[in-house]
């Protein structure tokens, strides 16, 4: 009677299939434990078991599965990066060894035990991948933590996760392009490969900014692209030849948040353009290049559409010998290759489908289709709020390196060189520092710079919303048209060159020393021979105006000028000498000369009394 209850319970529980009386063979055998083998051994017979050194195998015990999972920590799971044979390996010589001999050289060596009587490969990966629970730790324990957070992570948000709408968050990153170019000034010259700056709209994937040139990765080139990001596209293209409408590129915005990598974003740089402009920077961990998806995916699309067409582009095979050196292939200017990349923005803003893009609700209702430039008019429709602009001026200003400059009475200093303005003759700011009535505070000034032209630099306002233009001063020309790292470098070459000139200065300047005292020390000995103690101090002290003129009248007959001046010939040769007659000379007769001495005594006689 049990019986024929537990069948029909089975039955009609079980969708009154006939397969619901077949036994529950799900639940036999103890899935997922590990079970105690006995003599007999498991698996598949070995082909070849009965041959000398085959052997039918061994079952894997408890103290085997214990050595794995020694083995797997040891030799696996580190910074190394063992393949899984290679643990394998390390494991058998290690724990599967009879003994430890020393061959003729005194190397240690391992002497195995009998294959018959070892774990396969097969038999250790298959524990290895049974046990292997926490594959994060795994991961982690080989290749690190950023590696496995880049690489091996779980995928659970996206770029627009905390975006509300366009301007909430830019991305922005650089590439150097797999393309060599020539200069525009002459053809023939190879500039190398140029470096892009691509910023993008993280809420509606549309490119708001670009920077295409040789700056960079830096500060420099980020600066261009941000400043490119805020001002008119039209302005831009018309630049470089292209003719667009304003709405085709609609962005001349600063964002609320700027998402970027440690290096561009990172730093001092960026301290003015965080409170001035009201920008959010962001930085992406090291090595967290998935953080800026969006972007890092459009250099890849970049490449994908230059390469087939551009004369110069970098293939894989670059670096293999007997490769093709694409160097010389090419043909395409920075200009060139700057519209180029204009015209795939251009593509990729307004006809560039996004297929993986996911639409709200209200996007779906109002018919918006997933293309980066319906997307921004639809997010600044409904979702406007973050989008600010400024003046070009003033988001320069905000973009450039700050540094202080000193108030001077030769100028405004700043790295060595001197600048004036219009407020400081204004405010007589030099004739103040000249007479010291600036304090140390007064005297040092906020400025902003742009690094590649030293002409000019800009005293800032607290708030960054306005500045005073500073011009080189004039006598400063060798310092025109340059950038302050040249003039850095020339600064650093001349202190240089004094360093390096000083120890022959000091050595000519001992010898200097030398000579003086050499000088001084025989005229004393000449003036001890000729010295005559009958004569007072007073006498000698006395005597110093009349000695003066005596002094100057021999001095005069040494140091006198005479034009074509010979050597008398004697009479016997019966030539005359060459007389040069000259207005001035009669009054340098001895008469005229003794004359006029005795008209000066005279004079003095007659002041004296």
């Amino acid at each position: 009677e049990k019986t024929v209850y537990k069948y029909l319970r089975r039955f009609w529980q079980r969708g009154k299939n006939p397969n619901a009386l077949l036994p529950d063979y799900a639940n036999c055998g103890g899935k997922g434990k590990n079970k105690e083998s006995g003599l007999k051994k498991r698996g598949r017979p070995r082909k070849y078991a009965q041959e000398a050194g085959i052997g039918i195998g061994i079952n894997i015990t408890e103290s085997d599965r214990k050595i794995f999972r020694i083995a797997i920590t040891k030799f696996d799971n580190n910074v190394k990066q063992n393949f899984l044979h290679t643990a394998y390996k390390l494991m058998i010589k290690q724990y599967y060894a009879e003994e430890i001999i020393c061959d003729e050289n005194q190397v240690k060596k391992s002497v195995l035990i009998p294959p018959e009587q070892r774990p396969t490969f097969t038999q250790f990966k298959y524990w290895y991948q049974r046990e292997q629970e926490d594959i994060r730790k795994t991961i982690t324990s080989r290749k690190g933590t950023k590696r496995y957070a880049l690489e091996h992570r779980a995928i659970k948000g996206t770029d627009r996760m905390e975006t509300i709408g366009p301007g909430s968050r830019y991305q922005i990153d650089a590439t150097i392009a797999d393309v060599y170019l020539v200069s525009k000034y002459n053809r023939t010259w190879i500039i190398g490969r140029p470096v892009i700056y691509v910023i993008i709209d993280v809420f509606s994937r549309m490119i708001v900014g670009v920077y295409v040139g040789l700056e960079g990765p830096s500060w420099t080139g980020a600066m261009m692209a941000l400043t490119n990001a805020a001002t008119d596209k039209v302005k831009f293209c018309r630049e470089v030849g292209i003719t667009i409408s304003d709405t085709e590129w609609p962005c001349y915005h600063i964002p609320d948040a700027i998402l970027g990598d440690r290096g561009e974003l990172a730093g001092m740089k960026v301290e003015t353009l965080i409170p001035n402009l009201n920008v959010r920077i962001e930085n992406a961990a090291s090595y967290r290049a998935d953080w800026k998806g969006l972007v890092e995916r459009y250099f890849r699309t970049i490449g994908g559409y230059v390469k087939p067409f551009l004369p110069g582009y970098v293939d894989t095979d670059f670096r293999q010998r007997g490769g093709r050196d694409y160097r010389l292939d090419s043909r395409v200017d920075l200009d060139q290759f700057t519209e180029i990349i204009i015209h795939l923005i251009r593509y990729h803003n307004n006809h560039h489908y996004l297929a993986n893009y996911d639409r709200e609700e209200m996007m779906i209702q109002d018919n918006v289709h997933p293309i980066p430039i319906e997307l921004w008019k639809w997010g600044i429709l409904n979702r406007s709020g973050r989008l600010r602009t400024f003046p070009e001026d003033i988001i320069k200003l905000n973009l450039m390196p700050t540094d202080k400059a000193t108030i001077t009475a030769r100028g405004i200093k700043f790295k060595g060189m001197y600048y004036t303005c219009e407020k400081a003759s204004r405010e007589f700011w030099f004739e103040k520092a000249r007479s010291k009535m600036f304090s140390n505070d007064e005297k040092s000034l906020l400025i902003s710079y742009d690094p590649r032209n030293s002409n000019f630099i800009y005293l800032r306002s607290p708030d960054g919303r306005s500045f005073e233009k500073c011009f080189l001063l004039d006598p400063l020309e060798r310092y025109s048209q340059k950038n302050f790292l040249e003039i850095e470098y020339l600064l650093a070459t001349e202190e240089m060159l004094e360093q390096k000139n000083r120890g022959h200065e000091l050595q000519e300047e001992v010898d200097l020393i030398a000579d003086i005292e050499s000088v001084v020390s025989r005229a004393e000995k000449m003036s001890s021979v000729t010295a005559d103690e009958a004569v007072s101090n007073r006498q000698k002290v006395a005597g110093i105006r009349e000695n003066r003129a005596f002094e100057k009248t021999k001095r005069r007959s040494n140091e006198g000028f005479e034009l074509a001046k010979t050597t008398p010939l004697s009479n016997t040769q019966g030539v005359s000498p060459i007389i040069v007659e000259c207005a001035v000379s009669k009054s340098l007769q001895p008469d005229h000369l003794d004359l006029l001495l005795q008209k000066r005594q005279e004079r003095r006689s007659g002041d004296t009394e």
